[in-house]
């Protein structure tokens, strides 16, 4: 088995983690803003590169399907093997489920998203304030639990590399061509 993932799961990896970064700096940011032509713009954006996540999230899915990440080192104890499959599985379900109720809790609310102002996105749900509220609710406490595994997945990135001195950071960074 290859000791490196691919360079499309490299790709597909950083870009949609520099998106749900920016998603959540911008996240924090706009729902501090007074009511104004510049917010609602900014929760375009926030809308338009969320269903950008959600699409690159569905083709890293099936890539990651067709395309068998590199064994889990060796050295790895059962627990630790069990904690890292069952936090890549809750990202993937994260990485679905915010986008979808983002656009759960936009449709309830009666704002429709027009992805990148072209493309308009049929709501899925009928206006409910109460239930647009819900999903406003729900949308913010999955953010909050996926930063909290975000925290977990790069603490443990560092320490397979810092303490373990294993290979578990270096095969998902670009290669260097020596």
């Amino acid at each position: 088995m290859n000791a490196h993932y691919t360079a499309t799961a490299k790709t597909l990896h950083w870009l949609i983690a520099v998106l749900i970064f920016g998603m959540l700096g911008l996240g924090f940011y706009m729902t501090g803003l007074d009511l104004s032509p510049t917010k609602l713009q900014i929760y375009s954006w926030h809308k338009w590169v969320g269903v950008t996540v959600f699409l690159l999230v569905v083709v890293r899915l099936a890539w990651r399907i067709t395309h068998r990440p590199p064994a889990l080192p060796q050295h790895m104890a059962p627990l630790e093997r069990i904690a890292a499959h069952a936090g890549h599985h809750l990202l993937y379900v994260l990485m679905f489920a915010i986008p979808l109720t983002g656009w759960l809790m936009s449709s309830a609310k009666g704002f429709q998203t027009v992805w990148f102002g072209v493309l308009p996105i049929p709501d899925l749900l009928a206006k409910d304030k109460a239930l647009g509220d819900l999903l406003q609710t729900v949308h913010v406490v999955l953010n909050f639990v996926l930063i909290a595994v975000l925290l977990g997945h790069v603490g443990a990135a560092l320490k397979h590399h810092f303490l373990d001195k294993d290979d578990v950071l270096t095969r998902i960074l670009p290669r260097r061509r020596d």
